[in-house]
């Protein structure tokens, strides 16, 4: 008797305004970010306006803020759904977006209503090659 396993492979999509998200274990919430190339771009984050917790979002939508010595940016949800979770460290100390942009300095966590909005974003190779058009 064999049992048949569906797995799905994790991983990061990119949007055009810089944005991450990854979809956890549970193919339902996702964790959001801004990428990298982003956090470089601005500059020595001095600030960061996390979305509210219980806030319906449609993808696209801004749901905070990142600021720097440089410039400010709106972070947009790459996703539409509800954000269940937000990453208070941020708040006491914004200057992990440019440590770990795509690892502990995660901005939300949302309860992604339709997984199918993934589709439409970029894989790493994908985004990687939008961000070298944009440097020409």
């Amino acid at each position: 008797m064999w049992t048949q396993l569906k797995i799905t492979v994790l991983e990061k999509k990119y949007t055009e305004d810089h944005e991450w998200v990854e979809l956890s274990g549970d193919g339902k919430t996702g964790t959001m970010g801004i990428t990298e190339y982003a956090a470089k771009q601005l500059g020595d984050v001095v600030f960061v306006e996390l979305p509210e917790l219980g806030l319906e979002v449609n993808k696209g939508d801004p749901i905070g803020a990142v600021e720097s010595v440089k410039s400010a940016s709106d972070i947009m949800t790459p996703v539409t759904g509800r954000v269940v979770d937000h990453n208070k460290l941020l708040e006491e100390k914004p200057g992990q977006v440019n440590k770990s942009p795509e690892g502990d300095a995660w901005l939300a966590k949302i309860e992604i209503a339709d997984s199918t909005e993934l589709d439409s974003l970029m894989d790493r190779d994908g985004y990687t090659a939008f961000t070298e058009e944009q440097a020409e």
